[in-house]
């Protein structure tokens, strides 16, 4: 028997996102104030949004995330280990970063690493989570950039920017979590956008989803924490 779902613990694992770049003020701060409302863990913001958030969810209880070499990848480490620098100062306290795509396709491991060691090193005691960009990828390299992510000390393997047309599957989360030790977590995102999609990868050891339908999937969870049967909605937002 399957345990029951409830809204508080579904909002524990969401990682709420306001990464589209033509988004105003207004529409962040919106996001912000749902974020809020709903009591979820995060938000994961641009780069240039991180202070104001932080401002904004002062005393909510929501965390600020932000991004990191976004959404490419192929900004230099260096770059890399400014924009963390950068996010930490103005309050951030977890870092979504692209792995170097192009490198990791190439069999460049070693190099893959380095990237990614170098900011986890400059993160401290913070969270880095190694966005993997698994659409672009094949079997073999999502495994082996895990496993590399494993060994430069992230925190999390993470499926997607959710800018690269394909987003989470059931089958590379699998190769995910079987790549990588027990204390390293997963966070799927691209196409989370239901509560259905976010229940199933949960049960395969997924312990973070990155989501811009917050609402839809929490107040489905709430409808069915109450007894009712939800409706599976799915959701036109893309991450």
């Amino acid at each position: 028997m399957s345990e029951p779902v409830t809204a508080a613990a579904i909002a524990a694992t969401i990682d709420h996102a306001i990464l589209k770049p033509e988004l105003t003020r207004a529409e962040v701060d919106a996001d912000l104030e749902l974020a809020a409302r709903y009591g979820i863990f995060s938000v994961c913001v641009r780069p240039s949004d991180v202070a104001h958030a932080v401002r904004v969810l002062a005393g909510s209880g929501v965390a600020v995330g932000t991004v990191i070499g976004f959404p490419h990848g192929t900004t230099t480490t260096a770059t890399k280990v400014a924009e963390a620098h950068q996010s930490l100062a103005d309050g951030a306290v977890e870092l979504d970063m692209v792995v170097n795509i192009g490198r990791l396709r190439s069999g460049l491991l070693d190099d893959v690493e380095a990237d990614v060691r170098a900011v986890v090193e400059a993160a401290g005691d913070h969270v880095v989570k190694v966005i993997l960009e698994t659409a672009l990828l094949s079997d073999e390299q999502v495994v082996a950039g895990s496993e590399a992510a494993e060994r430069a000390g992230a925190a999390f393997v993470k499926t997607s920017t959710g800018f690269a047309g394909g987003g989470a599957t059931v089958p590379h989360l699998r190769l995910m979590r079987g790549a990588v030790g027990d204390t390293v977590q997963i966070k799927a995102s691209g196409g989370v956008r239901d509560l259905d999609t976010l229940l199933e990868m949960r049960a395969i050891g997924v312990t973070r989803f990155g989501t811009s339908a917050t609402a839809t999937i929490l107040d489905d969870a709430a409808v069915r924490e109450s007894g009712g049967t939800g409706t599976g909605a799915s959701d036109s937002s893309s991450y």
